[in-house]
Formats: C-alpha cells, structure tokens, sequence
C-alpha cells in the first residue's frame, strides 16, 4: 500500500467505528479521498470528507471532523492529524518515517513504485495506426507517444500489455495511394499520366516513384494498369511501413504487433462478426446499403457498414477488428488512441462492443486533440495530400526526440497543445527538458564524485537528515507509487512530466542548500547519508525519465 492509502485506511476505520457508536448518523458514506496540500503548513495529507458528509449527515462540517479525530487509531507514519476549516482532517508525516523511505528507494532501485495494480491483467493498446499513405507528421507524434508511455505506466502497475499498430491496408484511400504512386512511377520514367483529383501529391510521392523505378526498372509500364496499381501499390506499402517503424523509432516509439486489416478479411473474422450481428437483429438492409441499428443499443442514428457499391466501411473493419480482439485474442482491457477527427466514433463503438456481447466498459477511448506547431510567431500548418508539412523526422532531427516526449506529454490527451520550437532547443534551465536532464546529470556527477574520493556511503545513516530541503526532497520521492497508481487507474501519463520538474526542482534546491560532499572527517557521517538521499534521488528521477522513454544523461 502507499502511504496515502494507508492514511486513507486510518481514516475509514474511523469512520465506521463513528458510525458504530453512533458518533455520526447512519448514511452511505462516501469514498476516503486524500489530496497532498500545496502548502505544506496544511499537512502531507488532507481530506474533505467531512465537507462531503455534511449535506447527507445534516452536520457542520468542522463538527464531523471534531468527531472523526479522536476515532482516528495511531500509526508509526502519522505525526499529527488536526482539523482546519472549513472541515479539512490534515495528517502529517514523522520526519522519522520519511527519512526511512530513502532505504525503502535504495532497497528497491530499479523496481521502485512497481506495483501489483493489475494483476497481470491482459491489455491491449492501439495507437498511431496512421494510414501508410505518407511520411508521419507532428500531430501524430502525440499519440505517438502518449500510448508508448501509457504503456510502460500500465506495465510498471502490473498489467500485462501489448503495444499494437493498425495497419489500414485497404480501403478507398489506400486505393488512391496506390493510383497515385502509379501515375507518379510512370511520370519517373519520361511516360505522360494525370494525377488524380484525390491524388497524394506530396513530393515524398516523387521521391517513393523515382525509387522504385531505379530499383525495379520498366517492367511495370508493360503490365496492364489494373495489374500494375496492384504490383507497385504492395511495394509502395512495406517502403511506407518500413519508413513509419524508422520514423516511430526515432522517437522511441515500438509496437509488439502490426495488425493487418486485410487479414480480417482474408482470415474469416470480418465473416464472423457479421453472422454475429446478424443473429442478434443488429443488421438491417436498406437504400441498397447494409446497416448496424446503433440506435437499437442507444445511438442517434444507425451506421453504414456495406455500401450499395458492395464496398465494407472503415466501421465495417473496426466491428471485425474488435471481435479479433475480445474473442479470438482474449484481451480483457483494449485501449485505443485516436486523433481528434474520431471524437464522435466514440458512441458508436461502444454499441458496437455491446453488439458484439463485450462489456463496453472493456473498451476505452482516448482521443489525442490537436497539435499546433510554432517557430516563433509563425504557425506551421500540416497537409499530407499537398506534402506541406512538418514530418516527425523532421521535429526530432531539429529538437531531438527527449524534447518530443517531454512536450508532447505534459498536456492532457484532450486538451489541444502547442509546441514551441525554439523553447525545445534551448539549453537553459527555461527549458524543462534540459532542466529535469540537467538534474540527473548533476545527481550523477556527485555519485561519481564520492566513487573516486572513495567513499562507501552504503552504511549511511539516513536519520541524520534533518534539513527541511533534505526532507521536502523525500517527501517528493515518496510520492512517486501514487504518482504511477493515478495515472495507471485514471489513465494519465501526462504527470509524468510535471512530477519530474517538481521533483528537479526539489533536488535543486537541496543541493544549493545541502553540501553533499565533504573531507572533513567530523562530516562523514552527514556526507554519506546525503549521498544515500542522492542514489536515491536519482532511482527515483531515472524511473521517471524511463516511464516517460528519455535519455538520464551522465554529463551535460
């Protein structure tokens, strides 16, 4: 248990004995919820229980919380619980038990904040799944990596997670993409063909044609159109996948699997979701078109699946898509990362999942909003179709891709974001990526430090800390397993970011205030416990650097 869970579970035991007594009236209660103050003269810990009691209890606030206390048992954590108005129970921590935390940290290393909150439950997450139709650009680098990072979140609470990449290898676009790069190989080799309206005109298309014709010669002109769109369309799509794994890897971006949504075709589950839905009266023909009745399950309206034309939709696949998921590969949790322009796919995917027989509560939806891309003042603007736009390989070759992470994290999946160009470049502390690396650079040049002055601070006394920049230092490490907990449970990643700067800031100002390193003989003792605080410091930081998928640089 984390300590907030364990003070939430002194105060609940309180609470059920007050109502046992008779303290307080008999009501269902509310769930324990503790916040951390942002001023610590109001505690670690803090609760509003009492103010959430009030209304149903037909109580002063203050008066619930003047009750609650007495009933509240001891523990060798808390120092002191008091009331404060309007009717807030604060807790504060024994500086004894914090400063024991920091061989808690080192005893754990690399495991620490680990925990058992899945169970080894079997999770899925999707994400990029960027049609294979052009080079990947800024807006989804954000998803990019919130999925890369949510994963290692999931995987570090005790979830077993697989990390998956939709590859939309059919359908209309696709079909454009292949038109277009055979009208573009012919104009490579000297031959006169018109683009089409819905063309993919980008330049990477030039480059991708004038490739393929050096590497495979004329031999396509010699095809009939239909049969040459299909040769070159299946050469151009492993050259497209092959550049979004480089382009994903530069941002430490991977996947576990890369799904074919042909396959669903071609392996039978598309067949089988629809005898599905079929025997459950979700499909209904009409207009010459195959409908799902969403609106039997809640929806506003009723979805196309086949066209009159015969031609499956994208929704079509992705009925196809979550049946392999739920029933043929046995996820218990599947996650889905999706750009802003899928917001209202959300409903229809729940009926869907309900259609199926899944608890829709199985399926969750994330949708990544909006990126915009600044160099200064001017905003930089992304077409695939025209090719005027800002690639990922691009963004990382001109900030790097710890500045990518970094950024693109510390926003909320749903709340639109901009990416300052210039910030990201700078090697000053306005820099949150230099400054949270300059941190750990800085933790390890102390350790190095102690290793050739040759001192062994392993038998550190840790209770001779007892500067308050030593213990606001712990009580930040201290809150890193909550830190994983809420973002595991509310699906969060993005306080990866804030926590890390905090936690910096927090080991700056011990170390401008604390003298770690010293000679003299009568400060060994102090000079090895601050050196055990600093290994510890820097687990805690570096874990939170990996979580996030950045460098912990030595130097700087």
């Amino acid at each position: 248990m984390t300590i907030k869970e364990r003070v939430a579970a002194l105060l609940q035991q309180a609470m059920d004995e007050a109502q046992a007594k008779g303290f307080i009236p008999q009501a269902m209660l509310p769930d324990v919820l503790l916040e951390r103050p942002q001023n610590r003269e109001h505690g670690d810990l803090a609760s509003s229980l009492p103010l959430r009691l009030a209304r149903n209890l037909h109580l002063n606030p203050m008066e619930i919380a003047q009750r609650l206390i007495p009933l509240i048992p001891p523990a060798e954590e808390v120092e002191r619980v008091w009331v404060a108005p309007p009717g807030f129970i604060n807790f504060a921590l024994k500086s004894y038990w914090l400063v024991q935390q920091v061989e808690a940290v080192v005893q754990a290393g690399e495991r620490y904040g680990n925990m058992d909150l899945g169970k080894g439950k079997k999770v899925q997450i999707e994400f990029v799944s960027v049609n294979p139709t052009g080079p990947l650009h800024v807006g989804h680098v954000r998803g990019g990596i919130l999925g890369s990072t949510l994963a290692n979140v999931l995987a570090a609470s005790g979830y077993s997670v697989e990390r998956e990449y939709y590859v939309n290898d059919a359908g209309t676009q696709m079909d454009s993409f292949y038109y277009s790069l055979y009208v573009r190989y012919q104009q490579a080799l000297g031959k006169e063909a018109e683009m089409p309206k819905d063309g993919y005109v980008g330049t990477y298309m030039v480059e991708l044609a004038r490739e393929i014709a050096i590497e495979e010669g004329e031999g396509f002109l010699q095809m009939r159109p239909e049969e040459a769109v299909k040769a070159l369309g299946a050469i151009g799509l492993q050259k497209m996948l092959k550049s979004i794994k480089e382009d994903l890897e530069r941002v430490r971006v991977s996947f576990d699997v890369w799904f074919s949504e042909r396959s669903l075709y071609t392996g039978g589950q598309y067949d089988k979701s629809m005898q599905i839905l079929r025997e459950a009266g979700y499909l209904t023909q009409r207009e010459g078109a195959l409908w799902f009745a969403s609106t039997a399950l809640g929806e506003d309206k009723d979805n196309v699946l086949v066209r009159s034309t015969g031609a499956p939709t994208y929704f079509a696949s992705d009925i196809a898509y979550h049946y392999n998921k739920f029933s043929e590969r046995g996820f218990d949790w599947v996650i889905n990362i999706w750009g802003a322009d899928h917001q209202g796919h959300v409903p229809r995917m729940k009926a869907m999942a309900s259609a199926l027989g899944v608890a829709p509560e199985r399926l969750t939806l994330i949708i990544s909003q909006l990126v915009t891309l600044r160099r200064g003042q001017e905003v930089v603007r992304a077409s695939k179709r025209t090719g005027e736009l800002v690639t990922l390989r691009e963004l990382v070759d001109e900030v790097g891709p710890d500045a990518c992470r970094f950024f693109f994290l510390s926003r909320s999946p749903e709340s639109q974001m901009e990416f300052d160009l210039e910030l990201a470049k700078k090697e000053s502390s306005e820099n949150p990526v230099y400054y949270v690396q300059y941190a750990h650079a800085r933790i390890a040049g102390i350790l190095q430090l102690a290793q050739e002055s040759g001192i062994d601070y392993s038998d550190g006394d840790v209770s001779l800390l007892v500067n308050p920049a030593e213990i606001d230092l712990i009580r930040h490490m201290v809150e890193f397993p909550e830190l994983i907990e809420t973002m595991a449970q509310n699906l969060s990643p993005h306080h990866l970011p804030h926590y890390a700067m905090e936690l910096a800031t927090a080991f700056h100002w011990f170390y401008d205030h604390c003298r770690v390193v010293s000679r003299l003989s009568e400060e060994e003792g102090i000079t090895k416990a601050r050196l055990k605080l600093v290994q510890a410091a820097r687990i805690v930081l570096a874990r939170c650097l990996d979580l996030m998928g950045m460098d912990a640089p030595e130097k700087m």
